[in-house]
């Protein structure tokens, strides 16, 4: 089959559109869960609550852990906001079929279960009650029936609920639909990488689903049959302006797919650090900048020279960004 040829703009455009990020979508637990198809990384506190704003409306402080959202040690075990209907997709996905890592996510699963029963507990409490490092409870996570809670400010809880039911062939395929959905076009490698499996796993998985081969600026990729209109359709106007957090599923890339999304290197080092990455300023579709905040004070700058009127509403979306315990409004600095 000949692959499809596209160029940067239409799979930028695509991307943004399947993720909301041209127009907001509207307030509902129907777009909630569309914003966290592919997961809502929340390793940096509330950086979830700041993706959810920049792509559904009437975001509020505590809309993160409102229904149907949940918090649950996801890909690489990071912390991960998702659908509670999706937990199995971000969770059994990773379980293996077989071996040493899948009864050790069993046994730990069980031994949290003996300990915990319907009651929650800090992980830290959990892992000294069972005299273990309280890190090595995130294996149980792959079993699907750990979700957890942590607001950012004191050690996650965990708690215990049934598992899914659901095989982990079936939940990594689904897994892989979700990331070629909001990642595509993209490569078996990437999804290896961004799934925390294994590169002979990601590339059966892909074998399995109904797609076509696409070839884009980067190299020949895959994408689902049924986004193929979406891609070919012609570009959105994009938002004027959208501050996305650190890990956001938008630039959430490692390697030569950075290289797409930011073709300059020098810019790329400027985004994706060594330790914590900045926010990402989305302007005009195109990211132009990075961001940071320290409570109520949001420090933005741009990699290029922007006019008033660009800086009015970057700075405005910035002021609108719904943090909590910010009684007196959010303080707005442009740095050099």
């Amino acid at each position: 089959m000949t692959p499809l040829k596209v160029s940067r703009d239409q799979v930028l455009s695509f991307r943004r559109r399947v993720g909301g990020l041209d127009e907001r979508l509207p307030k509902g637990r129907r777009s909630l869960r569309q914003a966290a198809w592919a997961g809502l990384q929340d390793s940096m506190p509330r950086a979830a609550l700041l993706s959810i704003h920049a792509r559904v409306d009437g975001a509020v402080p505590t809309i993160w852990h409102q229904p149907p959202l949940v918090q649950v040690w996801g890909p690489r075990f990071s912390a991960y906001v998702v659908a509670q209907q999706d937990v199995a997709m971000f969770t059994v996905a990773r379980l293996p079929e077989e071996g040493p890592r899948r009864r050790r996510a069993e046994e730990t699963a069980d031994r949290l279960q003996a300990l915990l029963g319907a009651e929650s507990m800090t992980y830290s409490d959990a892992g000294k009650a069972l005299g273990v490092s309280p890190n090595s409870l995130r294996y149980a996570a792959l079993t699907g029936r750990v979700l957890i809670h942590w607001d950012g400010a004191r050690r996650p809880t965990v708690r215990m609920v049934p598992p899914p039911d659901i095989e982990p062939e079936k939940a990594r395929k689904e897994m892989a639909r979700r990331f070629l959905r909001v990642f595509g076009p993209s490569t078996a490698p990437s999804f290896a990488g961004w799934a925390g499996i294994t590169v002979a796993v990601a590339r059966a998985t892909f074998e399995s689903l109904n797609s076509i081969p696409v070839r884009t600026p980067l190299g020949d990729a895959w994408l689902l049959a049924r986004d193929e209109e979406t891609l070919r359709s012609p570009t959105q106007e994009p938002a004027p302006a959208r501050l996305l957090p650190s890990g956001d599923a938008y630039y959430l890339l490692q390697g030569a797919d950075r290289e797409l999304l930011v073709p300059d290197a020098a810019r790329r080092d400027m985004l994706w650090t060594p330790r914590v990455w900045p926010g990402a300023i989305l302007k005009g579709g195109e990211i132009v900048g990075t961001w940071r905040r320290s409570k109520a004070n949001v420090s933005l700058t741009s990699w290029r020279r922007l006019n008033r009127a660009d800086r009015d509403v970057i700075g405005a979306e910035a002021e609108s960004l719904p943090l909590p315990d910010v009684d007196d409004g959010i303080s707005v600095v442009w740095g050099v």
